[in-house]
């Protein structure tokens, strides 16, 4: 495939402008939501788009129709898609810098140009500073102060591009998959920041071993992930795939493939103490060897297990790797603990059903899907303000009636209700009282005394869980300042739980929040908040995170079934 083609992120990038500049521009809302649907859909695929679209063939792919399609060749042909070219010269270049401020969406930029006819961030400065911001609908005294801030601190520049966790890993288990069915393969694995489950990363290291290291980089670089070869040498390459994600693969001798892949796990911290701590013995840790540096010996491991049991510690679990005390822990016996493992978890305790607007599955397609996961139960918590006006109710029949009809599982009646900005909770307290679980969680005003409002929502007796704690947006939107020593404290103290919460972009309570949690004995709850029957496979992520947290199968509620769970319940 010519290296000219655009990357798929490179498509899905003009497609989310489109968007944005048609939004601003007041255009239709079914072809923003089209633009943006295609949008992620080219950006996650592991396929080149542009290459599918020349044969005719990109519209075979989910949410991809026949105008998406007309829009790639576009850019193949002539570097932009036709409408976004038209809709450059209708919207002027700064008011799209807008975009990157928090707090601003397309309608907001929109009403910033038309209304105050200001159109770069220099401008938008200048009126923060005088207090014109606030007089626009929408706006507020609090909404200025944060813009305002976020341009001191230069947010409006351009990022750093980084990858979600959950769209880098199955990239890379895709080319570990790959290349561990090559015949010259003797061993291979994914390593650096994936490996260590970091909630995002910037790229992806695979380390190998191989009886033909020249085959097998070869097999690397020509591979259908491949969008173009960055480096390429006997035994190293990188190359970038379609969905835009970097892959450095090394390849290295057998006899020194633990160390390797030591080295290029553990985090710059891990590696660090690990040395300082083997100086001390009179050993040098390469990314190939320990020396010892008084008879200048060496010694190689084929692997990790081998390389930490000869430095004197337990194997230490990837996800361990920062640089906290786990080599110290390492060191201690039974110090390091059984970390949660994903087929620990007995059952869902955040999910949606159809009955939110924004549910993509019904309560029984939801239930059946976990019951096909090996779960034992599944908690429905569907938003509080899509059950309004007897809705409630009539959804408490509907899963009376498939508990009648389902064996050996059980379906919860769940919500999760909304923390308003002045501290109260969208649900009355009967209403409440007569669910199994309930979580409370915030969706808006993140500025607006959060922690008070969580307090409060805590002192409810009927609120058994704080959903998604923090309410950040990887890589889109910080979380609310959110005290969470005083949270944890209260957590304990009311008996409400805080949970994990597995949506890619979430990943809340992060690992150190979690961590801090179940040191403290908190309840927590690993779930997905899974809005389809797919994104229930998210536990995944969140179990990660528990174990980046250092937390084991007793820390964690739902790997206990739900009679136990109800015992342990305010």
């Amino acid at each position: 495939m010519p290296t000219t083609l655009p990357r798929n992120g490179e498509l899905a990038d003009q497609l989310d402008l489109l968007a944005d500049l048609s939004e601003i521009l007041d255009e239709e809302s079914f072809k923003v939501i089209a633009y943006r649907r295609a949008a992620g859909r080219i950006r996650e695929s592991p396929l080149p788009v542009a290459e599918l679209a020349l044969d005719g063939k990109a519209k075979e792919l989910p949410g991809i129709g026949k105008t998406i399609e007309t829009k790639v060749v576009e850019v193949v042909e002539g570097g932009e898609m036709h409408a976004l070219t038209k809709r450059r010269g209708l919207v002027p270049a700064g008011v799209v810098d807008f975009l990157r401020l928090p707090g601003v969406g397309p309608k907001t930029a929109a009403r910033i140009w038309m209304q105050l006819g200001i159109t770069s961030l220099d401008g938008l400065k200048t009126a923060a500073e005088e207090g014109r911001l606030r007089e626009l609908s929408g706006m507020g005294a609090r909404s200025e102060e944060k813009i305002l801030k976020a341009l001191e601190a230069g947010v409006g520049d351009a990022p750093e591009e980084r990858h979600l966790l959950a769209r880098a890993l199955p990239a890379v288990r895709r080319v570990v998959g790959a290349l561990s069915a090559h015949p010259a393969t003797l061993a291979v694995s994914e390593a650096g920041s994936v490996r260590r489950r970091r909630e995002t990363v910037k790229d992806a290291d695979v380390i190998a071993t191989s009886s033909d290291a020249t085959s097998l980089i070869g097999a690397f670089c020509t591979g259908d992930w491949v969008s173009e070869v960055l480096a390429r040498g006997d035994t190293k390459a990188t190359v970038v795939g379609h969905d835009g994600l970097r892959f450095d693969l090394r390849v290295v001798p057998a006899e020194c493939y633990g160390n390797v892949l030591q080295h290029f796990t553990g985090s710059r911290d891990h590696n660090i103490a690990l040395r300082e701590d083997a100086v001390r013995r009179g050993l040098s840790i390469s990314e190939y060897g320990v020396t010892d540096v008084e008879s200048g010996e060496v010694v190689t491991h084929s692997s990790e297990d081998e390389l930490y049991r000869f430095l004197g510690y337990a194997p230490i679990p990837p996800e361990l790797r920062e640089g906290t005390h786990e080599i110290a822990a390492a060191r201690g016996d039974g110090a390091l603990p059984a970390l949660v493992e994903v087929g620990d978890l007995k059952g869902e305790m955040h999910c949606h059903s159809t009955w939110s607007s924004d549910g993509k599955g019904s309560i029984e397609e939801m239930a059946l899907t976990a019951k096909g996961r090996g779960y034992r139960f599944v908690c429905i918590t569907d938003h509080s303000h899509y059950l309004r006006e007897g809705r409630l109710e009539r959804q408490w029949k509907e899963i009376e009636e498939l508990n009648e009809r389902l064996t050996s599982f059980r379906v919860l009646r769940g919500i999760e209700v909304n923390i308003r900005a002045d501290g109260s909770l969208d649900v009355d307290d009967d209403s409440l009282a007569e669910l199994d679980w309930v979580i409370a969680s915030l969706h808006t005003s993140f500025d607006r005394s959060p922690t008070e409002r969580i307090l409060g929502a805590m002192d409810n007796p009927h609120v058994d869980c704080i959903g998604h704690l923090t309410g950040r947006r990887l890589l889109k939107r910080a979380g609310a300042p959110v005290d969470v020593e005083r949270v944890v404290a209260h957590a304990v103290e009311t008996g409400t739980a805080l949970e994990i919460n597995s949506q890619p972009d979430r990943l809340d309570m992060r690992d150190t929040h979690a961590r801090l949690a179940g040191e403290a004995g908190v309840r927590i709850p690993i779930t997905t908040d899974a809005h389809s029957v797919g994104a229930l496979g998210y536990a995944e992520l969140g179990v990660a995170q528990a174990r980046r947290a250092w937390l084991t199968k007793e820390q964690i509620l739902n790997t206990r079934s739900w009679r136990e769970i109800a015992k342990l319940r305010k």
